[in-house]
């Protein structure tokens, strides 16, 4: 289950940016995944409780936002929106495209609470 591999990163992507922040917690974590990227949406929730355990962010809520598959036609160059099994140009229908989003995971942002104040702090 690579999901846990890729949530024990997130967790020391995290908590490296809660202690340059000196946060004594983090509250929520947004990611941003595209349908293409190899990531089971429900076993990265599954393994999130396991990686987080112990962590400044073991509390956190995780937030997953799904991002659109985009592809620039190489005949008209129109940037569209596509389907996963259908990576078509929506402005003349030519297949041939190249994929500019849709395959990424990446940290958006995040919800710190520091430690020697009562406000919090967004990290995007």
């Amino acid at each position: 289950m690579h999901e846990l591999a890729i949530c024990q990163s997130l967790m020391e992507q995290v908590e490296s940016i809660a202690d340059e922040r000196d946060a004594s917690r983090v509250t929520s974590i947004t990611i941003g995944m595209g349908p293409l990227a190899g990531v089971e949406v429900q076993l990265l929730k599954n393994a999130y409780p396991i990686a987080s355990a112990g962590t400044v962010a073991e509390d956190a809520d995780l937030v997953i936002e799904q991002l659109p598959i985009k592809v620039r036609c190489n005949q008209c160059g129109a940037e569209s929106d596509a389907l996963p099994n259908k990576l078509t140009c929506q402005q003349c229908g030519d297949w041939r495209t190249t994929l500019i989003s849709g395959d990424e995971m990446m940290l958006m942002s995040l919800e710190l609470e520091k430690k020697n104040e009562s406000a919090s702090d967004v990290v995007h």
